[in-house]
């Protein structure tokens, strides 16, 4: 019986970058994709004698002809726009194409070399506007193209605000539906005094009025900050006391609580006993066990319902003194189980009082390191012999770390200092800490369904490989996410939360509190918008990318809209770092919404009568403006946010009263700056003025020189003009 012959293979028209990815090409050289990423770009031709002779399927790979000549393999070498618009080169595939573009296998015939080099020959770009605009041709689109194309980069260049890369949430502000805000603020800012609304006279008295409110703001922030430890000399020994016993007792408990459970940081047994120790004679106390107590005090302050201005400032000294230990020279006593605990806990206390949380990536660096030289990135079976106790407090500490490292990789958009291959440290046991002591000889062993004290861990740590594969897709210096890969990255991400909802519901009534909770629920969900915002910002002129306008508008409502909790709404009122970033994040999505959906309901003609959803929005955009002042009240310098927030309101507004927009936006954000420079006098008023601090006989030893660890920089909100971020 005569074999069957094999079918002849059509030529492949897509480059070889494409078809890897499995993303259309537009059959350009070099084609769209490979110029927007800076990837070469090659043709792989397949003749129409293709395995004319090789028998069966299986045995068509087996059969190798000699390789091409050097001209049947075409390749576009994304050259700057001088020499893009020259021939593509013609190379040869050992010397000059990538690992993935081997070689064809098989001699290319005449009719499909002519059929390439016919492709070859259209000038770049696009085919023709049509199959550009199609929605179909931008999935091809990647994240970062996405976002280079918002801002007209070129391939591989990088945006700085303030010597810092961009942030998620920064990307959003670029959004096409926030060009009039964005016309109004360059108007403010006198980078724009030529469009016709602006001869107004009325307009331009608002105008500089709103820009003196803006220095008189300014001026009465930096007079806030003067108080700050780091514009002063060293703390005195009075500023290191911790207060008195029952205001410090409650203030532990708030800690242990609230943040402990989901980062294990401390045995709680043995903390305690250093506790009383410390109580009995603060003046002969180690200084690695005093910031320990400090710290873990200051934290619990962060949640008490009126907190004492002054209380705060001592806080703060506190958090001061202890970085400034930290950064001992050549103090080995710093490279312990105690020196790691008081690193994590000052990153935390610094997100959670916004004193410097925007550079906690870099310091998160400096945590990891410590602790691989540590050998905490290894499971203890592989150390020296150790008692459980004390491997157990190792365990813990590694999942913290990884937690810190992944939050602070997500706010500065950088990459994760780690990975799955560079660890085998396993997961902490699921023991309550009254179970296992120094005397401990084996560590009981509970199931998963059981709840303990460290159940809250292993659930944030079950996600840590996806939230890694997110930060690497988003972050990595040669990132490329389709949209294909987003799904696919917010799938995983759906079914931990997923997990992590099942199993709260499951222990509510064993002892979880709402903070725990909510805070577990914020630290993995807030990792869904930076992953989509890319394709949310284009859904409205792709429907495709539909979905991920939908998720992110989800999220961003899930993280404001938390479990009714006093504890963790008065966190998001006083947070910076990654709560700080949270906000922002909902900030830009919701209000992108608004204005979003008012304009295509304006476009339809049903602006008057479906309502529902909209006032829906509007309401959360008016819950993020009442936490915004509250935040102004709490210590939050930047009156921008508050200020862009009532803009986008007015301007939703305005286009459903038929006003025109740009007057009305002016005009609320005069009165925004006016609430809001209320707000900072009546907060300085209640704040003591600083003294010098003298320099008295320090029992910690010399201390190391203070630097300006600032608090967060006045990011100006969340938005993004054409010139500055602010």
């Amino acid at each position: 019986m005569e074999r069957q012959r094999r079918r002849r293979r059509r030529p492949a028209l897509s480059c070889i970058e494409c078809r890897r990815r499995k993303i259309k090409c537009d059959r350009n050289d070099p084609c769209g994709h490979c110029i927007a990423t800076n990837t070469q770009c090659t043709f792989k031709i397949f003749g129409d004698d293709l395995a004319r002779d090789s028998g069966d399927l299986g045995s068509s790979t087996a059969q190798i002809e000699p390789a091409p000549s050097p001209r049947t393999l075409r390749v576009g070498v994304n050259a700057p726009a001088a020499d893009q618009q020259s021939d593509c080169l013609f190379v040869s595939p050992a010397a000059e194409s990538p690992p993935h573009s081997r070689p064809s296998t098989h001699a290319a015939g005449p009719e499909s070399t002519t059929r390439r080099q016919g492709l070859g020959q259209q000038p770049p770009g696009p085919r023709s506007q049509a199959s550009a605009g199609t929605a179909l041709s931008s999935l091809s689109d990647t994240g970062q193209s996405i976002l280079a194309s918002q801002f007209g980069l070129e391939a591989g260049k990088i945006l700085l605000n303030k010597t810092r890369t961009l942030r998620s949430s920064h990307w959003m502000g670029m959004a096409e539906e926030f060009s009039c805000l964005n016309s109004c603020y360059r108007a403010i800012t006198g980078e724009s005094t030529q469009e016709a609304w602006l001869q107004d006279e009325e307009t331009k008295a608002s105008i500089a009025h709103i820009q003196e409110l803006l220095r008189k703001c300014k001026t009465i922030t930096r007079s806030l900050k003067i108080g700050r430890p780091s514009r002063s000399l060293f703390p005195t020994l009075s500023d290191l006391l911790p207060p008195t016993r029952d205001v410090a007792d409650k203030l532990v408990k708030l800690y242990l609580e609230s943040f402990e459970p989901l980062m294990r940081i401390l045995h709680i047994p043995s903390f305690w006993a250093e506790y009383e120790k410390i109580a009995e004679s603060p003046d002969t106390a180690k200084p690695a066990s005093l910031f320990k107590v400090l710290l873990i005090i200051g934290l619990g302050s962060s949640l008490t319902p009126e907190p004492d201005p002054a209380f705060r400032i001592r806080v703060q000294q506190w958090l001061h003194a202890a970085q400034i230990w930290l950064s001992g020279p050549l103090e080995k006593d710093r490279l312990s189980i105690s020196g790691i605990q008081i690193f994590c806990l000052t990153l935390l206390a610094r997100q959670v009082f916004a004193i410097g949380g925007d550079l906690v990536w870099t310091s998160t660096g400096s945590l990891l390191n410590r602790a691989m030289q540590m050998g905490l990135h290894r499971d203890p079976k592989h150390l020296p012999p150790m008692s459980p106790i004390q491997a157990e407090i190792r365990r813990r500490l590694w999942a913290t770390i990884l937690e810190l490292t992944l939050q602070s990789s997500l706010d500065a958009a950088m990459p994760p200092r780690i990975s799955l291959e560079e660890f085998d440290t396993k997961a902490p046991s699921n023991v309550d800490d009254d179970e296992i002591s120094e005397s401990t000889m084996a560590i009981p062993h509970h199931p998963k369904e059981t709840y303990t004290v460290s159940s809250m861990q292993l659930v944030l740590l079950e996600s840590v490989p996806t939230r890694l594969k997110v930060l690497r897709a988003l972050n990595g210096l040669h990132a490329e996410i389709s949209i294909e890969d987003v799904l696919a990255l917010s799938a995983e991400l759906t079914r931990a939360l997923q997990k992590c909802g099942q199993i709260i519901q499951r222990n509510k009534s064993k002892g979880l509190h709402s903070f725990q909770s909510n805070l577990i629920d914020y630290l993995v969900r807030r990792f869904m918008i930076p992953l989509h915002c890319a394709f949310a910002c284009k859904a409205r002129t792709n429907p495709l990318f539909q979905s991920s306008r939908k998720i992110c508008l989800d999220t961003a409502l899930s993280l404001l809209s938390h479990e009714t909790d006093d504890k963790f709404s008065r966190l998001m009122a006083v947070g910076g770092g990654m709560f700080r970033e949270g906000i922002r994040y909902g900030c830009s999505v919701i209000g992108l919404e608004l204005i979003a959906e008012t304009e295509s309901q304006h476009k339809d003609g049903t602006l008057h009568r479906a309502s529902a959803y909209r006032n829906m929005l509007k309401q959360s955009l008016k819950d993020l403006i009442a936490l915004s002042e509250e935040r102004i009240r709490q210590g939050e310098n930047n009156v921008k946010m508050h200020m862009f927030l009532n803009m986008i309101l007015a301007q939703v507004e305005a286009m459903e009263e038929g006003k025109p927009m740009e007057y009305t936006m002016v005009k609320e954000a005069r009165e925004s700056l006016e609430f809001c420079y209320e707000l900072l006098q009546a907060r300085a008023s209640t704040i003591p003025l600083p003294t010098p601090n003298v320099q008295l006989e320090d029992p910690l030893g010399p201390l190391p020189g203070i630097g300006d660890w600032q608090t967060e920089a006045d990011f100006a909100g969340f938005f993004l003009t054409s010139t500055a971020l602010f």
